[in-house]
């Protein structure tokens, strides 16, 4: 279906493919993986060809379509949800529209024995084989179950697209691309943006797709429940294998080892005819051999093997300082934004060592109670009382906007160290993948991800007692997860963490609890429990508990806003639509720029460091101003519905 030959793709001195082939085949489920900057989305970038490789070629199949989802995009506001959505049928409506006039030709003639005839019978059956193949005889039953299944309510269906925030707007692109029903999907980084639910059912419908499936993801487990390929982009090559994610792991270590033991005996062999060249070079009766040696070590085809960091890192929170044995009481908690009711009745006690997930749709309360428990917010209903000589370290999803940006990377931990942890701050930075020069970077040119991973960091040097963590590892790879993790595992102190990643909340985690539907239900066990017991895997089962429960709906704020109240509401807007606009502005000034210099790097013939380092200055900035975006429109979308 695809054939990808002899890709060498190159900038100036420095090679990121080195004649790399392999075939996607129909049905394939392939897992994409590589270390950052192995070249994971710039091969889905040449596939789609958005990117010219230096050499080879992409070969496409005549029938083959492509649907892509990158990390960023940029959605439409002109429509609601359902039209915009509505728009992947967009070739389905013009197969009925064919149909339509082929029909009424046919209709029309006579000439039942000519080739025209027999011609346009057989136009009409390919049309309508389409058509059908397409979804046109169900479009809108998908398109509901589509939404539904990526965690929209029917409530937001006639909703104008430009009330979602960043997130949702990522769905609304993916729910298109998969009514599209291309031949292959190249997925890129699809979970950032989901829930549990939404990529659970994501999984079940990737696994039940007719057409392939090329992935880029650092969520274990949807690597697992959807790939049973591993393709592995490392050192400029490719090594396909045959299996799921956890069994290339395993397969992966065993060819590292042989791997190893090649590299080091050839090393040897170097080492050794190296030392008999330099031994003898100068004597007569030995010109021969040395020559010889030589010509050996000149034609040596020699070994790479990716440099890994094979120690193991005991990197760990501090001790915990001494607390009351009531971490946190919370009595019918609730939170409403004007109008917005988000959730009540959070009733529970957090206790000394509660390991507590906090889980549920976007939009449903998470946050706002992880805010609520570090003062950021004042519940607007019940209370929530704090108890004895609680020390919170929270880590929020703009942790990285906290941090100063002049300050170097180094810098950012130095000033908050203490002890001995001062001697082993670059272990520390190269487990969240800081290393040689990048320590010195400043800290107002590292990407959003790169912050957000700069800021975890910076928190796990701090004595606290109480961690509150938001999406952790949202911008981290396995590595960087596994050792959070374990940090984790070995802390002393008491947990509340918003996740939607299960691999990572698997074993860490005794507690749950869930927000869905204005309020909040505790389920005791960890997430595979939670998740066996919510039975969230079929789509008639997500159908079935949205739709609408009169009697139990969330209680709304009664009371009306003052003409005072309206006012200085209209004037907050007024704000921050302004500030959404100037971003926008911003953004597709540096999108522009960006896409410059795509031109000019897929025709450069030498490396210009300097065009390289602005490249990468201009993708820090757009990281930066889409984190931003995002969160001014989330704001803007509280402000509207309150």
């Amino acid at each position: 279906m695809i054939s990808l030959d002899n890709l060498t793709v190159s900038y100036g001195g420095w090679t990121l493919f080195d004649n790399i082939s392999f075939l996607i085949n129909p049905k394939d489920r392939i897992g994409l993986v590589g270390r950052n900057g192995a070249g994971k989305t710039t091969l889905l970038r040449l596939i789609m060809g958005e990117q010219q490789p230096t050499s080879g070629a992409v070969t496409i199949g005549t029938d083959c379509t492509l649907g892509y989802l990158p990390q960023t995009m940029r959605v439409h506001d002109t429509t609601s949800l359902v039209e915009e959505t509505a728009k992947a049928f967009e070739e389905v409506n013009g197969l009925e529209k064919e149909i339509a006039r082929l029909t009424a030709e046919i209709a029309e003639r006579t000439d039942y024995e000519t080739e025209r005839y027999s011609d346009l019978l057989h136009r009409l059956n390919e049309a309508q084989d389409r058509f059908a193949m397409l979804g046109g005889e169900t479009r809108e039953a998908d398109i509901e179950k589509t939404l539904l299944g990526l965690g929209f309510k029917r409530s937001d269906f006639a909703r104008p697209t430009a009330e979602f925030s960043g997130g949702w707007r990522m769905r609304i692109e993916l729910a298109k691309l998969l009514l599209r029903r291309p031949s292959i999907f190249l997925l890129d980084e699809p979970t950032n943006h989901l829930d549990i639910e939404s990529i659970q059912w994501l999984e079940e419908y990737l696994k039940n797709y007719s057409g392939a499936v090329l992935l880029i993801s650092h969520d274990r487990a949807f690597l697992d429940n959807v790939t049973t390929r591993t393709v592995e982009l490392s050192l400029g090559k490719v090594t396909d294998y045959k299996v799921p994610y956890s069994k290339y792991v395993e397969l992966r270590r065993e060819r590292r080892e042989q791997q190893k033991a090649a590299y080091e005996n050839q090393q040897r062999m170097i080492e050794k005819t190296e030392e008999f060249i330099e031994k003898f070079r100068y004597k007569p009766t030995k010109s021969n051999q040395v020559q010889s040696r030589i010509k050996q070590l000149e034609k040596l085809d020699r070994l790479e093997i990716e440099e890994e960091d094979a120690s193991h890192l005991n990197i760990k929170f501090p001790p915990a300082p001494r607390s009351g044995q009531v971490v946190a009481e919370l009595k019918e908690v609730g939170m409403s934004f004007g109008a917005k009711h988000v959730f009540s009745g959070a009733d529970f006690t957090i206790e000394k060592g509660d390991r507590i997930a906090l889980v549920g749709r976007n939009g449903e309360g998470k946050t706002t109670l992880a805010r609520m428990l570090v003062g950021e917010l004042t519940p607007t209903e019940g209370s929530i009382r704090l108890g004895a000589n609680v020390n919170i370290g929270y880590y929020a999803q703009n942790q990285d906007d906290l941090m100063d940006g002049e300050f170097t990377v180094f810098d950012t931990l130095d000033r908050v160290a203490v002890g001995d942890i001062r001697t082993r701050l670059r272990d520390i930075l190269g487990a969240f993948l800081f290393r040689g020069e990048d320590i010195d970077k400043k800290v107002k040119v590292l990407s959003g991800g790169e912050r957000s991973r700069l800021a975890m960091a910076r928190m796990m040097l701090e004595p606290r007692n109480l961690l509150v963590l938001d999406e952790p590892t949202n911008h981290m790879d396995m590595r960087s997860k596994d050792i959070l993790k374990e940090a984790i595992l070995k802390y002393d102190g008491t947990v509340v963490v918003v996740s939607h990643d299960r691999e990572f909340l698997d074993g860490m985690v005794d507690k749950i609890y869930e927000f869905r539907d204005g309020g909040v239900q505790e389920y005791l066990g960890g997430i595979y429990y939670f998740l066996e017991k919510r039975k969230l895997a079929s789509l008639q089962e997500i159908e079935r508990r949205d739709k609408p429960a009169t009697a139990a709906a969330p209680k709304e704020n009664s009371g009306k806003l003052s003409y005072e109240q309206k006012k200085e509401q209209e004037k907050l807007l007024r704000k921050l639509r302004k500030q959404v606009a100037e971003i926008e502005a911003e953004l597709s000034k540096v999108e522009e720029e960006i896409a410059a210099f795509d031109a000019r790097f897929a025709v450069a013939t030498e490396y210009v460091e300097a065009d390289y380092k602005a490249y990468n200055d201009l993708k820090a900035r757009y990281d930066h101003l889409m984190h931003e975006w995002e969160k001014a429109s989330y704001e803007v979308e509280i402000v509207e519905e309150g």
